[in-house]
């Protein structure tokens, strides 16, 4: 009974996920562009200047560059879970369980790490509405992915019993 009420639980919350991870990508992917377009311009002959970095980024404070770059890996390996654990929810066995929930930890322990750059950023301030809203999207993640991770766990704990 349990069994079956968590699959479409489960279908949800890596429906929701792979939506979200797919928008962080999308804003990631405007702050880098961002970034490159607007970011340092060295001409021939020009030195770098003294506090060059490479993960400047000419909006938000010191934690951007950080916040960006991981929240960009962990959206691809997100997104990377959710097609593991797509395949997991169509098979719904214990052959399956292992390699979603591996994945689906690795891209929750990384929403983590880019959560934690993103309250950083948040604590230094001056930041634009977009970096806030991929900001709001790692905290909400944080917490789906976990309950994702408990549904599918969870399930294979009733299986067995």
């Amino acid at each position: 009974m349990a069994n079956s009420q968590l699959k479409p639980v489960a279908s949800l919350l890596l429906v929701l996920n792979f939506c979200m991870y797919v928008i962080i990508l999308g804003i990631g992917g405007w702050a880098v562009n961002r970034a490159i377009d607007h970011g340092f311009i060295i001409g021939p002959g020009l030195d770098l200047p003294a506090h060059f970095s490479p993960i400047y980024f000419p909006m938000g404070n010191a934690a951007t560059g950080f916040f960006v770059t991981f929240a960009l890996i962990a959206g691809v390996v997100g997104a990377a879970s959710a097609l593991a654990g797509l395949n997991h929810i169509r098979s719904w066995n214990a052959d399956s369980l292992p390699a979603a929930a591996s994945v689906a930890t690795i891209a929750w322990t990384l929403t983590l790490l880019a959560m934690g750059f993103g309250c950083k950023e948040i604590e230094l301030h001056l930041r634009n509405a977009r970096l806030r809203t991929m900001e709001a999207f790692l905290i909400i993640l944080s917490a789906t992915q976990l309950l994702y991770i408990a549904a599918i766990h969870g399930a294979s704990a009733i299986r067995r019993t």
